[in-house]
């Protein structure tokens, strides 16, 4: 497994319209591989998200099996000119060989919270459709009834911390939801307008199964991996 940084340089027309487009981005992650590994959620899968600062600075992280060769990207978003490759490259097994039930890591997570629901005027019955978590408490729900099958448990405040009656009772925060739209075409020449919404939690954690939490940090959390979701990265706890 490796783990990949890559710097976009938001001053070029072609990175922007790369970061403004998960279709379009989600094309030129794969064009890093000759080969992708299956989708058959049997081994670990390609995932990437992009980080964004304050002051303008997006980075690109790329989970995946294989070394991918980002010289493209450098080429359309990077600084082609300089001599540096433009990417950081780590040998992620050994870090995820190291982990260990107990840990307490620092992590962030750019998902798609959503869950099934029957709306209202659907006919009884009828089967139910997936609707994006719209607030924080239930975007903050649908993390917390995952985190036991994912292999952690994301920690809670001392209690003199605690504001029980907002549900603040964690080491976490929800932000950056931003919904997102575009068209995909099929192989059939169809397109169908693909809608999720995504946000970023922040927060710590705890390992309680490492054999599930290296599943999830090689396989990815939720729904709308192959658009920028399901990454969740570690760093250690100040």
């Amino acid at each position: 497994m490796y783990l990949t940084r890559f710097r976009i340089n938001t001053a070029r027309t072609e990175a922007r319209r790369l970061l403004g487009s998960p279709h379009l981005l989600h094309g030129a992650v794969n064009m890093a591989f000759p080969d992708l590994p299956p989708r058959d959620g049997q081994g670990p899968r390609v995932l990437w998200r992009v980080d964004r600062t304050s002051s303008g600075r997006a980075d690109l992280f790329v989970v995946s099996p294989v070394r991918p060769d980002l010289t493209h990207l450098v080429e359309q978003a990077g600084w082609p000119t300089l001599e540096e490759p433009g990417w950081t490259t780590f040998a992620y097994g050994e870090f995820l060989d190291g982990l260990a039930v107990g840990d307490t890591w620092g992590f962030r997570l750019t998902a798609n919270p959503v869950h099934h629901i029957r709306k209202p005027g659907d006919p009884e019955g009828s089967r139910t459709k997936r609707t994006a978590h719209l607030t924080r408490r239930h975007q903050l729900g649908w993390l917390l009834q995952r985190q036991e099958r994912a292999g952690f448990e994301v920690t809670r405040k001392p209690a003199d911390r605690r504001l029980t009656e907002h549900g603040d009772e964690h080491e976490v925060i929800v932000h950056d939801q931003l919904p997102l739209q575009f068209r995909k075409r099929e192989t059939a020449g169809l397109r169908h307008d693909v809608r999720f919404v995504r946000v970023t939690f922040d927060g710590r954690l705890r390992i309680t199964d490492i054999h599930a939490f290296r599943r999830t940090l090689t396989h990815g959390l939720g729904k709308a991996k192959a658009y920028g979701c399901g990454l969740m990265t570690l760093a250690p706890v100040r």
